[in-house]
């Protein structure tokens, strides 16, 4: 049995409309990019390790307990400072698992780079390997051929005895 093209008016119906086309669900999704997060996270925990950072924080605490101790009517976190506690405890509940990624993403930086150094120390291998034998090849292949003092001795040695047979010849003549 063989299915049916849909006519025209079927064409013209909205998804919503056509049966058989399932309906898609219409929830809220949150999207976010990953990398974008990662070096948001990355920038944030390169801050927090600097001195400039350390500073300013050291500023803004004072000035906070400098205002709630001294400044009568502006006493918005007296003494025990436990907005300011609050203020320290938000920051450090974001701040470490952020830190926790940026050095995650430097570990896979780091592992990705150990594997192309692995491989590329395997790859400088081979080929010094593949050179060794050869230069071990040619060596042998030099050690074969007649150097030109070889060639010289053998030469002098033809020039003698050719020397000694027109000597010879020379005689009994």
């Amino acid at each position: 049995m063989s299915e049916k093209a849909p006519s025209a008016a079927a064409r013209n119906l909205s998804d919503r409309q056509r049966l058989d086309t399932p309906r898609g669900t219409h929830r809220f999704r949150l999207t976010y990019d990953v990398e974008a997060v990662g070096r948001a996270s990355e920038r944030f925990a390169r801050f927090l390790g600097t001195g400039r950072y350390l500073m300013i924080q050291t500023i803004i605490v004072i000035i906070w307990v400098a205002l709630n101790i001294f400044a009568i009517n502006l006493q918005w976190d007296p003494y025990p400072f436990i907005l300011l506690n609050l203020a320290f405890s938000t920051q450090a509940a974001y701040a470490a698992p952020l830190i926790l990624l940026a050095q995650n993403r430097q570990e896979n930086r780091d592992r990705v780079s150990l594997e192309e150094d692995r491989s590329r120390a395997e790859q400088t291998k081979a080929d010094t390997e593949f050179l060794a034998r050869e230069l071990a090849a040619l060596r042998i292949a030099i050690g074969e051929v007649a150097t030109r003092d070889y060639l010289r001795r053998e030469l002098d040695e033809i020039r003698i005895l050719l020397a000694d047979d027109d000597a010879i010849r020379n005689r009994r003549q």
